[in-house]
């Protein structure tokens, strides 16, 4: 028995926001201070270290649960299912659904619960439940499926990561340009073709990195300081990223047995061009080889970090032909990656 992604839909929220628009921001420092230079050579730099030219931002009316419901429709469209035989929808986000301009998220009843009774699905025995685990949630959520389906627990899982992490950034703050909005979902079913998940990987590093990404207070010291905001150490993550995620991947292929030359495809977390770029240059290094060209398909520029959102969207936009330059074939190998909040870091080698 093989396990395999059967079907994936995503959703792109419709609203475009360039760096340009945060002309009008006003940018702080730490200490409230004001920033030295302007916004628009703030929006240079920016780009120049993310990669990042705009990014998506949810409609006011559409909360995240509802664009997870458009992308878990497409999926289950796309593998062509009968919605009542599904076993688990698990649904991994971090803020719950934010309402613009709200100051509360709201987790009850879970999104998964509130996404499968958007789907109309009557069937009790599909099991609904969210998952927390920063941005590689939907990568572990596909290795949860997986060990439901091995387990004889399941046969047929959706799952899900989205996020409007628009909703919970502080404007003050100049990494309120990374983050965006999305949705992505996928099938995940017992087999029989050839191919799928192969191998996988997981580690949480908490014992000094737990709070590298966490909710604080706003830059601005004149704002409600019991408001709270997506913060984190970027340098931090960083240089946490570089040594230890490329050794997770190392660790995650050498368990499916698969060379590293027959890895046609690297579907990474879109975090930051820049630290997504060093993290396979080391990942092949590690293996004393050169970084193939062509292995990294990139969303950021265009759709800024969605968290979990990200790999599944990747993934669906690679395999409907709308990555210039990318597509994937029967037989090829592709490396799935993410590192975040936690900090967590996951991996899995499938056979499409």
């Amino acid at each position: 028995m093989n396990i395999k992604i059967t079907g994936s839909g995503s959703y792109i929220p419709t609203e475009k926001v360039t760096n340009l628009d945060f002309a009008k921001h006003t940018f702080l420092n730490e200490d409230g201070s004001p920033f030295p230079y302007s916004n628009e050579v703030v929006a240079q730099k920016f780009k120049e270290i993310t990669g990042i030219e705009e990014r998506r931002y949810a409609a006011d009316n559409l909360l995240t649960s509802d664009i997870a419901t458009i992308a878990a429709q497409r999926a289950v469209e796309d593998a062509n299912i009968n919605i009542e035989t599904l076993d688990y929808i698990i649904f991994a986000h971090n803020f719950g659904n934010v309402k613009k301009n709200a100051i509360q998220t709201d987790t009850v009843p879970s999104l998964a619960s509130r996404v499968k009774h958007n789907l109309k699905i009557k069937n009790p025995n599909c099991v609904a439940y969210d998952i927390l685990f920063g941005c590689p949630g939907w990568v572990e959520g596909v290795i949860q499926a997986q060990a439901f389906i091995k387990a004889g627990m399941a046969k047929k899982c959706l799952v899900i990561g989205a996020e409007t992490l628009s909703r919970v950034v502080d404007n003050h703050d100049r990494d309120a340009m990374i983050y965006s909005d999305g949705a992505g979902a996928t099938v995940i079913e017992a087999s029989e073709e050839q191919g799928g998940i192969l191998a996988h990987n997981t580690a949480t590093y908490a014992y000094d990195e737990a709070n590298f990404l966490f909710f604080g207070n706003s830059f601005n010291k004149e704002l409600d300081p019991d408001v709270r905001y997506i913060k984190m150490y970027g340098r931090k993550i960083y240089e946490f990223a570089l040594v230890n995620v490329p050794k997770a991947m190392a660790v995650c292929l050498d368990k499916s047995g698969i060379g590293i030359d027959k890895i046609k495809k690297i579907l990474i977390h879109q975090a930051n061009e820049k630290m997504d770029e060093a993290i396979i240059q080391r990942f092949f290094k590690l293996y004393k080889k050169p970084t193939p060209a062509n292995i990294m398909p990139m969303s950021i520029h265009k759709l800024g970090n969605s968290s979990v959102a990200t790999v599944p969207t990747l993934y669906d936009l690679l395999v409907k032909g709308n990555i210039e330059n990318h597509s994937l074939q029967k037989g090829d190998f592709v490396l799935f990656a993410s590192v975040g909040a936690g900090m967590n870091i996951n991996a899995f080698v499938y056979e499409v």
